[in-house]
């Protein structure tokens, strides 16, 4: 096999989903897999909505201002008189505008956190079903990753990463905060890594299938960078891995196709700049006063030492996704100068394993410098909430190890549905001690 043949031949023959070639009975296991997928996400639906709302942090309140102003017509600032008039109503900071808000230079008030959920779940408060909107996103996060996955690991593949996203304590806790972004960007972020990853591995579909829905999914990622603004090493790793995709080949991604989905980019950072600009005063400020979020590399070893116990307890299946990626690592070690299938598939698994790897790393990097998360007296709540970004990442490591079960593919099903079943007992029991430990006990 030469050089360029080893580059190029990472696809695994069949289907688009990586699977054999259609039968009725592989129709109807992809019908029985997305049944499966679509009662993961209804169970985390029904657990969500099955727990009455309430407000858990100052924060919720900052975000219910802002969207509360939107359904009003106000979509950026308002006056003193209009925020105070706000915080009446809302029964927020009365007598002064709401908690967490800022006064610009020019005298009128904004919410001091990033801009982007408001514009995303006003709809939804102008509808009066406020709580279906995480659960909105979410849906889109379950469709991308079942997708990609499906596309990345065959049979099952799609439902374990379904399955492992949805059934996290973490996704349950966020998803059940109305007036929170974290969910959403989260599931933002996991549809945007979904479709890019169809859209790389897909070779045999047309160039304008993989333009748009890698198009569908660079947006997806730069509408949760605008939710959350650190989301942008999200966005950065993404931009590298389709840059060095088709800059080896790996993918046989067009130049065209590429040019498009990074001048999708380059229009989103000038539009983000540009509104910094408008509302804040200068392209890289926001509302967040100087030092009020500081990072520094002396956080980094009390993070380490803090963190993990609460990571473990609000997203357990991270242990899967270490596990995978260094499986992942061996297994492409021992394989990487074997010809035919097992060795294009261990490149390929190495490929898409360090690249969906280096979101999630470098999410939780930026995160482990982070000074706040350092104070030992934090419960779990209050710290993951910055982690969970990586969700989408870790749903889609966790289910390549779960599909590789040896024999029959229905033992890939059967360990699936055993693993996320487990997962989903472990994510209520975290969802309620969680809130526990914060003293918000949660209520039907």
């Amino acid at each position: 096999m030469s050089a360029s043949a080893s580059r190029d031949e990472v696809v695994l023959p069949g289907r688009a989903d990586g699977s054999a070639p259609a039968t009725g009975r592989g129709v109807r296991t992809a019908w029985a897999e997305a049944a499966l997928a679509v009662a993961a996400f209804a169970a985390l639906c029904a657990m969500v909505l099955s727990v009455a709302p309430q407000t858990a942090e100052p924060d919720d309140g900052a975000y219910r201002a802002s969207i509360v102003a939107m359904t009003e017509g106000h979509f950026l600032t308002l006056s003193t008189t209009q925020a105070e008039t706000l915080a009446r109503k809302l029964g927020d900071n009365p007598a002064a505008p709401p908690n967490q808000w800022v006064e610009l230079a020019n005298g009128r008030y904004i919410s001091e956190k990033d801009p982007g959920y408001p514009f995303l779940a006003a709809p939804f408060e102008a509808l009066g079903i406020i709580r279906w909107a995480p659960l909105f996103y979410g849906a889109f996060a379950c469709l991308g990753l079942f997708i990609g996955a499906r596309r990345w690991l065959g049979r099952f593949g799609g439902l374990a990463a379904v399955g492992l996203y949805c059934s996290s304590g973490a996704a349950l806790a966020f998803a059940w905060r109305d007036y929170m972004p974290t969910f959403t960007d989260a599931s933002l972020i996991a549809a945007g890594s979904g479709l890019l990853l169809w859209s790389l591995l897909a070779t045999e579909a047309s160039s304008r299938r993989r333009t748009w829905a890698g198009l569908a999914g660079f947006a997806a990622i730069e509408i949760a960078t605008f939710v959350r603004y650190t989301n942008i090493v999200i966005l950065g790793c993404a931009v590298v891995a389709v840059i060095v995709a088709w800059r080896l080949r790996a993918t046989r991604l067009p130049l065209g196709t590429l040019c498009w989905w990074l001048a999708s980019v380059a229009v989103f950072a000038a539009g983000v700049a540009s509104f910094d600009d408008l509302v804040y005063g200068g392209p890289l400020t926001t509302g967040y006063q100087p030092g009020e979020v500081t990072f520094g590399l002396g956080a980094i070893g009390p993070n380490l030492r803090i963190l993990p116990a609460h990571l473990m307890q609000a997203m357990p299946m991270l242990v899967l996704g270490l596990i995978a990626l260094a499986w992942i690592i061996v297994r492409w070690l021992v394989l990487r100068r074997a010809d035919g299938e097992a060795g294009a598939v261990a490149r390929r698994d190495l490929w898409v394993g360090l690249s969906v790897a280096a979101s999630w790393f470098a999410i939780w990097g930026l995160y482990s410098a982070y000074t706040w998360t350092t104070d030992p007296t934090n419960v779990t709540v209050q710290v993951v909430r910055f982690y969970v970004p990586a969700l989408g990442a870790i749903a889609l490591l966790g289910a390549w190890l779960v599909t590789r079960v040896p024999g029959r593919a229905w033992r890939a099903g059967l360990t699936s549905a055993a693993i996320i079943t487990a997962l989903f007992g472990l994510g209520v029991w975290s969802f309620y001690a969680m809130y526990a430990a914060f003293s918000v006990p949660l209520s039907g």
